[in-house]
């Protein structure tokens, strides 16, 4: 079974042009090691969330490659250094951990 792990975070529409240049760091340290998850950004056009919300999407084989991934995100010191620059423009975030069904 597979699953898709998503953070949400919307940020400050004024902070858009930074919040993006960090986000530009967080895939530039991604692409530099194989330990970091393959992922997709999206930003929001329409829907119930406000257009300044980014979603980062990871796709996952199990709970636990999810789980070794999140520890492996939150060990990176340069990851968090990164996110402590971002956190001032985060208006907002959330998690969330869907299921891929197989119908």
């Amino acid at each position: 079974m597979s699953y898709l792990f998503r953070f949400v975070q919307t940020y400050q529409p004024s902070a858009a042009q930074t919040f993006f240049e960090l986000e530009a760091r967080f895939k530039e340290l991604e692409r530099r090691s194989s330990q970091f998850p393959q992922d997709r950004q999206s930003q929001l056009m329409s829907e119930g969330e406000p257009t300044n919300t980014l979603i980062w999407d990871g796709n996952f084989s199990s709970l636990q490659d999810l789980q070794g991934a999140l520890k492996t995100i939150a060990e990176d010191p340069t990851h968090t250094a990164l996110f402590e620059k971002q956190l001032s423009l985060i208006v907002a975030m959330r998690t969330e951990v869907c299921k891929i069904l197989d119908l």
